[in-house]
């Protein structure tokens, strides 16, 4: 039983009509810790939203698959409800690449395969076998979120799965298949933004673990656990 559908949007007007037949409450992201100032980023909106679920279990999906069904709620909350052990879930699937009338098949997914993977296989080998690391598709315990740090930009994916990792370990980390993601492609001038988002991520992370000498490097912004402000009230 899902406790609650809630949808974080920057214009409740673009909200999908079958999510809100769904029964899901809609949030304004501009509404959600407004004296904060304005949401920095997709990774920003997400830790802003947390407050709001009321849920032990919680599962973050990106908007913009064009192949989206129930089967990703049920998949990446199906071992956190049946394995005790597992706290953080991330999502794989296929990423054909659309350009017109043409479709080729796992061909989508360029950050990914030029720029995180590489990442992780030198720097944390032992995630090197998870398939998406950036997927927006993740589901966690509620505990483990509000211990960690969410970078407010596009840079959160990667950085969840890292700090997760370094908090409870690989064997509590999970993976499902979702099948096919199929969403709109970016420009290829477009993606060094994104590229750099990532790289930026994982790097902060491996400065922080005494692992990457020299003068420090621009981190990326962050917003902190939320625990750590609860303590601070």
């Amino acid at each position: 039983m899902i406790d609650q559908l809630a949808v974080v949007d920057h214009s409740t007007d673009s909200t999908p009509q079958i999510v809100r037949a769904l029964g899901a409450e809609i949030y304004d992201q501009r509404e959600l810790m407004p004296e904060l100032g304005p949401v920095r980023g997709k990774g920003d909106a997400m830790w802003r939203a947390l407050p709001s679920l009321r849920g032990d279990v919680v599962c973050f999906l990106d908007a913009d698959s064009q192949e989206f069904g129930s089967h990703f709620v049920r998949g990446l909350l199906g071992p956190l409800l049946c394995e005790p052990d597992i706290t953080f879930v991330k999502g794989f699937y296929r990423r054909p690449f659309r350009l017109g009338e043409v479709t080729l098949p796992d061909e989508g997914g360029r950050v990914t395969e030029l720029t995180a993977k590489p990442l992780l296989a030198h720097f944390y080998p032992e995630l090197a076998g998870i398939r998406q690391p950036l997927a927006g598709e993740l589901a966690a315990r509620r505990h483990l979120l509000e211990r960690l740090p969410f970078v407010t930009g596009y840079g959160v994916d990667i950085a969840l799965l890292l700090d997760a990792y370094r908090t409870t370990g690989l064997a509590a980390i999970a993976q499902v298949d979702l099948d096919v993601r199929q969403n709109d492609h970016q420009r290829l001038r477009d993606l060094g933004p994104m590229a750099s988002a990532v790289l930026e991520a994982v790097l902060s992370r491996v400065q922080r673990e005494g692992r990457l000498l020299g003068e420090p490097l621009a981190a990326p912004v962050e917003r902190p656990p939320l625990v750590d402000l609860r303590a601070a009230a």
